[in-house]
């Protein structure tokens, strides 16, 4: 079968990979020039296998007014004439309820349990160089009545498959001397020993330099799309710049637009562009102040990850900007707080980064067949969780489009 899969982020390409490997013949094409140049760009880096918690949780909803009226709020919300983002923002209120959260963190375990499985099976079989570790993950609690409420998510998510241990702030910082320099305001921390990091944008790369090898595949970049041509109940042709690209299926890994790809055929989707910020902050080989271990500080909702010869940082969401552009004012907060945390960081070269994540309200991908037509098929809504559930996500969309099953309950993820 011929399929053309629209999209060159780390998930399109971990989707072209392994349709590739399935024996299909794939065309992939994006609008850039190189991959992974728009959401998978300078992500948090971290592959957080153990914690997907979504975002939409029964803790959420309270904290929201303190943080709108915070000016060093994680969270900030612009109020846009646009019904979309109304119908997402209630549907995210409703996805709130404990009951619901819980049942997409089990859910969103399930395909992260696969995506890890299927990464480390890929990494058996490719040499694949983007400062891949195995270093662990510390979630650092600033409020003690915090900390004792995430034992229970500790305890839920063990019944499902997760290793994690509380620790108090001694423990912490026996484990990760570098947050020591968080003094009294560390309460303690969640460790989850498996997680591992890396650098989701050379992971892409390379992966993409693998598929230019493979005979059955076609890169065509630096190729805007601007449509699906539908004739019944099929798409039979990809409407791009450089002319018309047929295929027998089409894959939408397009991330924030995909809805203007949709839309012209009569089937929305629950998306919506999550801003994000990070920070690049290059490392000499010997030092001792960035932390070793994957961190993530918990109130302020700032991850640290090495990749390579960099500590990434990533933290805030912006709700209602609908362009990549950096707000100084928002880097300007994120490196204050990163020194209150670490004072000794020196962030004089960090190379600052913004990006749209595009989000469903509950937190879970959409992977399956779309609405529009029998042959168009969705891998989109990753969120903040693209790099960590893409491999999983390619794989549940292979074994789905060659009728194939997987140990897992593909239900909840359906568009």
């Amino acid at each position: 079968m011929r399929v053309c899969v629209i999209g060159a982020g780390v998930v399109g390409v971990t989707s072209a990979y392994f349709l590739a490997r399935q024996g299909h013949d794939v065309v992939l094409v994006d609008s850039q020039a190189r991959p992974a140049e728009v959401s998978s760009y300078a992500n948090g880096g971290q592959l957080s296998y153990s914690y997907v918690a979504p975002l939409a949780g029964p803790g959420v909803l309270p904290s929201v007014p303190g943080w709108l009226l915070r000016h060093d709020s994680p969270l900030r919300f612009r109020p846009r004439l646009d019904p979309h983002q109304w119908r997402w923002c209630l549907q995210f209120a409703l996805a709130c309820r404990a009951s619901v959260a819980n049942a997409s963190t089990a859910q969103l375990l399930t395909l992260s349990y696969l995506s890890r499985d299927v990464m480390h099976s890929l990494l058996e079989q490719e040499n694949l160089d983007f400062g891949h570790l195995k270093n662990g993950k510390l979630i650092a609690y600033r409020s003690a009545e915090l900390l004792d409420k995430a034992r229970a998510l500790v305890a839920y998510q063990a019944a499902h498959g997760a290793d994690q241990q509380v620790l108090d702030a001694a423990q912490t910082v026996a484990r990760e001397p570098a947050l020591a320099g968080m003094g009294a305001s560390l309460a303690g921390a969640i460790y989850t020993p498996s997680e591992e990091a890396g650098d989701c944008r050379q992971f892409t790369e390379a992966l993409f330099d693998r598929l230019q090898t493979m005979g059955n595949v076609q890169c065509v970049m630096s190729n805007p799309v601007s449509g699906l041509q539908r004739e019944g109940r099929r798409i039979v042709a990809v409407n791009s710049r450089d002319g018309d690209i047929g295929a027998d299926a089409v894959v939408l890994a397009t991330g924030v637009g995909t809805r203007a790809l949709l839309n012209p055929l009569g089937h929305d989707v629950p998306l919506y562009p999550l801003k994000g910020y990070s920070l690049s902050v290059p490392l000499a080989d010997d030092d001792t102040i960035a932390p070793r271990i994957s961190v993530t500080d918990y109130e302020r909702r700032i991850v640290y990850a090495r990749v390579g010869g960099v500590l990434r940082i990533a933290a805030m969401v912006d709700i209602g900007s609908d362009n990549a552009d950096i707000d100084s004012a928002r880097i300007g907060l994120l490196k204050r707080q990163v020194l209150e945390a670490f004072p000794g960081l020196d962030l004089r070269q960090a190379i600052p980064w913004a990006g749209l994540r595009p989000a469903t309200p509950t937190g879970k991908p959409l992977i399956g067949r779309s609405h529009a037509a029998d042959n168009l098929w969705l891998n989109i809504g990753q969120g903040a969780l693209g790099f960590t559930l893409s491999c999983g996500s390619a794989a549940l969309l292979t074994a789905q489009m060659g009728g194939m099953e997987l140990p897992l309950d593909a239900a909840p993820f359906k568009p």
